[in-house]
């Protein structure tokens, strides 16, 4: 009977765990920058964690980013100045699009 309790009482422990496991989703954030060679990084920040991205052909992304509201900092080369977005909001299992950015000279 004890053996018995304790086998149900790990059963109900690890389902809860798998239950938890099971209900975190990730979305991400995506953008292109205009011109194609204005910047070469780009940097998205919540708080004080900073994730660092490349920018490919002018495209950039970033995945497996929790639901929050994100800032997204561009470094652009010279000529062309930095950029700010501020409060780009994240949503489980959604990308989004920041479309298309603009950089100043």
């Amino acid at each position: 009977m004890k053996r018995l309790s304790i086998i149900l009482s790990l059963i109900v422990v690890l389902s809860i765990g798998l239950i938890a496991f099971k209900n975190i989703r990730l979305g991400g954030i995506m953008g292109k920058i205009t011109p194609v060679d204005g910047a070469s990084s780009v940097s998205v920040v919540a708080g004080t964690d900073t994730l660092k991205a490349q920018v490919n052909q002018g495209t950039f992304g970033f995945t497996n980013l929790k639901q929050g509201v994100y800032t997204i900092w561009i470094k652009g080369n010279a000529p062309y100045k930095d950029a700010m977005i501020e409060n780009v909001a994240v949503k489980d299992s959604a990308t989004t699009d920041l479309g298309e950015i603009k950089l100043l000279q």
